[in-house]
């Protein structure tokens, strides 16, 4: 009976109110627990990502750059 009593409470505000810092100490508790398990990339991780990312834009800034003069050649075609 208890039970039941307890698990209607969680349901109402004052027993969401009641649970607030039990929830938060879990919460940080679990935080805590997953930030141990971060590790910081290498140097030599960081400039490989890092070129990837310069190559990859670099890509795309050349295939928008053909893609636009064509499509401005064609509308130019199309409207004179």
């Amino acid at each position: 009976m208890a039970k039941s009593i307890t698990a209607a409470d969680e349901h109402s505000l004052g027993g969401r109110v009641k649970a607030w810092p039990d929830r938060v100490k879990i919460f940080y508790n679990d935080v805590r627990t997953e930030m141990k398990k971060v590790t910081a990339p290498t140097l030599k991780e960081v400039q490989a990502t890092t070129a990837v990312v310069i190559v990859t834009v670099f890509l795309f800034g050349v295939f928008f750059f053909v893609v636009d003069t064509i499509l401005d050649r064609v509308m130019h075609y199309v409207l004179h």
